[in-house]
Parts: C-alpha cells; structure tokens; sequence
C-alpha cells in the first residue's frame, strides 16, 4: 500500500467532512467511536483552532490510514472524501 500520497491538509479536510457529516452514521459508528480524538483533532486542525505539533500529524496519519483499511482502498492522493466513498464503492461493485 502506498503511503503519504495524500497531502497532509487534505487527510485533514477530509478526516473533518467525516467527522462533521457521518459521526452519526450507523456505517461509521465504530470508525467515529474507535477515532474519537483524530477525527475531532483534524476538525480542529483544519479549521486553525490548534496547531500541528508531530503527535498530531502522527494520530492524523494513523487515522487516516485506518480509513483507507476501513474502505479496502489504497491512498491515490485524494483531495476530498467523496473521491475516496466513489473508489471504494467501484472496487465494491468490481468484487461483487
């Protein structure tokens, strides 16, 4: 798998979309439970309320990472979360 082709303020953005629009999705419920502080850390990130200090770009990295598992896709360099939801969903449909 490859890694980092993602731009570091891109896994933020999208790590906040999700965060922001699906926390109360029943098919991210244990993504957001299991995340409950990279997906509000890169809300916050994204948004300039903190800082990125190297233990925030790491746990931004690890849940950006478990992202990637959780969709069984592979980082191409996505700039936003629906390019990853349409990767995921054709590699689904190509499986099926």
């Amino acid at each position: 798998m490859a890694d980092n082709l993602t731009a570091f303020s891109s896994k933020c953005e999208i790590l906040a979309e999700l965060w922001m629009n699906y926390r109360d999705d029943q098919d991210f419920v244990d993504f957001v439970e299991y995340n409950d502080l990279g997906l509000p850390l890169a809300y916050a990130l994204f948004n300039n309320i903190v800082e990125s200090k190297p233990p925030a770009v790491e746990m931004i990295n690890e849940t950006f990472t478990l992202l990637l598992a959780s969709l069984r896709i592979e980082d191409e360099g996505f700039e936003l979360l629906d390019e990853m939801f349409d990767i995921a969903e054709a590699d689904e449909e190509n499986t099926q």
